[in-house]
């Protein structure tokens, strides 16, 4: 069973063995196998890994995601057979009808707002959250009035202040930036293992 994220943040080489990463650094070796790693994160540029690991990390469906030299992800390896069925599950992927698609993202608006709202009123602001619930009757078919855009505003501006804005360069969107490209990785991952194609 895959549990463990695994980061390596500094200088060092990875390669495989015996069903095992070998982490080789400065102080010594270490040993992990594979079955228990969900994630393998590359968190700085300083480190080489050989051909075998990453033939072995896409046969076990571990995620492996890269950071640039600012630690912030940047890409990640996804197979291109997570499944099984991935031929059928592609080719039912690319006939998904426009209008599907369309309600499917709303849906996914739609929770994001909600949880928004929910988090803004265990930290205390009602008020807020409610402006937020109100963006959800509102809500229409592929967000056309971009109700998320809105409730963004909203809530960013209750948690961080009036001032704050999400294409500033701080600290706060170093870290919101570093989780988001995390949370992508796990909804890639699942994608991939159900044999779609994150392109899509």
């Amino acid at each position: 069973m895959t549990w463990r994220m695994v980061v390596v943040n500094q200088h060092s080489k990875l390669s495989y063995q015996n069903n095992a990463l070998i982490f080789k650094h400065a102080e010594g070796t270490e040993k992990i196998h594979l079955s228990e790693i969900h994630t393998l994160m590359l968190e700085t540029t300083d480190i080489t890994l050989t051909s075998a690991l990453v033939a072995k990390l896409v046969e076990y469906k571990i995620k492996l995601i890269f950071c640039d030299e600012k630690r912030l992800p940047t890409a990640e390896l996804v197979p291109y057979y997570g499944s099984h069925d991935t031929s059928r599950s592609v080719s039912q992927q690319i006939d998904w009808d426009e209008q599907h698609q369309k309600l499917i993202w709303t849906e996914v608006i739609r929770q994001k707002i909600r949880n928004q709202a929910l988090h803004l009123e265990m930290q205390g602001h009602e008020k807020e959250a409610d402006m937020i619930k109100k963006y959800l009757s509102a809500l229409t078919t592929d967000d056309e009035t971009n109700r998320e855009g809105h409730a963004a505003k909203v809530y960013f501006n209750a948690l961080f202040g009036k001032k704050f804005s999400r294409e500033q360069e701080n600290t706060i969107n170093s870290g919101l930036n570093y989780g988001y490209a995390l949370l992508l990785s796990v909804f890639s991952r699942e994608i991939v293992k159900n044999g779609c194609l994150t392109q899509l």
